[in-house]
């Protein structure tokens, strides 16, 4: 990965960052309930954790790319998707979006397909199996994620 391209990569992750946390401050200034801030806390943790592990674990594909072990192409891409789909669904749950249920959806799928793939390498690479863990953590709070927001709309719908 080119020096250019890294230092994008890594002003984009400092002011998703800020914004993650802005967000969660303003949720918290406008008086909303409490009763699933540890949902989306939780759900946005793990989605920013998986993403760092996503990005790393691409950087190093590309490392192994330029060793010329081609395998590694699909592996990188996937992470390089699975990292924006987490990064994405870090942000809108953290301010308790509205969109909360569709970005997780998506996450959890990209988590997944993420996790089988870096799980074909992870036996020999230890970059890649730290990858496929955070993944499926990353799956797990976003689907319960969707559990909660799903429980709080069947919710208000009964009221």
């Amino acid at each position: 990965m080119s020096r250019p391209s890294f230092l994008v990569g890594s002003v984009c992750v400092l002011l998703v960052a800020i914004l993650v946390d802005q967000g969660a401050r303003l949720g918290h200034a406008v008086g909303e309930k409490d009763s699933g801030v540890a949902h989306y806390q939780k759900c946005a943790e793990e989605c920013r954790a998986c993403q760092r592990a996503c990005d790393s674990c691409a950087a190093h594909c590309g490392k192994l790319l330029e060793q010329g072990k081609k395998e590694h192409g699909t592996t990188l891409a996937t992470c390089q998707d699975c990292a924006a789909h987490c990064s994405a669904a870090a942000s809108i749950t953290s301010r308790r979006g509205p969109m909360s249920d569709t970005i997780c959806k998506a996450c959890a799928e990209a988590c997944s397909r993420c996790a089988k793939e870096c799980e074909k390498h992870a036996s020999h690479d230890a970059e890649m199996k730290r990858c496929a863990e955070e993944c499926r953590r990353c799956e797990q709070a976003c689907r319960t994620m969707l559990t909660h927001l799903n429980g709080a709309r069947t919710t208000e719908r009964t009221k």
